[in-house]
């Protein structure tokens, strides 16, 4: 685990208008194992949405990482984990489309753009 996986990341809310597309950047380049479309990948994360800057969930809140196959997130995370490495922070961020949908589709965050940051910490 690199140092800046030891603590949560901070996210600044964003001063430009919400991308229409996924944008992904690289804060920490991994050089552990590759995350592939069809792994298991074990994360800490922090999301907030796009708009507020508000948070809406982070395992560093309940103080422990998670892990999950990549076919059962969102489509976002689906087309954003793939090709980082272990030991990498990634930023996401992940519009309505490739997230929750529209607004009034039924889910909290529906119509929201949002922003994760992503440690990945192991790949299976």
């Amino acid at each position: 685990m690199s140092e800046t996986q030891k603590s949560k990341p901070e996210i600044e809310a964003p001063q430009s208008p919400a991308p229409e597309a996924l944008e992904i950047v690289d804060l920490v380049e991994g050089d552990g194992a590759e995350a592939t479309p069809g792994a298991t990948v074990d994360v800490h994360y922090l999301g907030v949405d796009y708009d507020s800057g508000e948070e809406f969930d982070s395992s560093w809140g309940r103080g422990q990482s998670i892990q999950f196959p990549l076919q059962g997130l969102i489509q976002g995370w689906q087309d954003g984990i793939p090709g980082m490495k272990v030991g990498g922070r990634r930023q996401l961020t992940v519009p309505p489309q490739l997230a929750y949908g529209p607004a009034g589709s039924g889910h909290p965050l529906g119509g929201k753009t949002l922003i994760f940051v992503i440690d990945l910490l192991g790949v299976k």
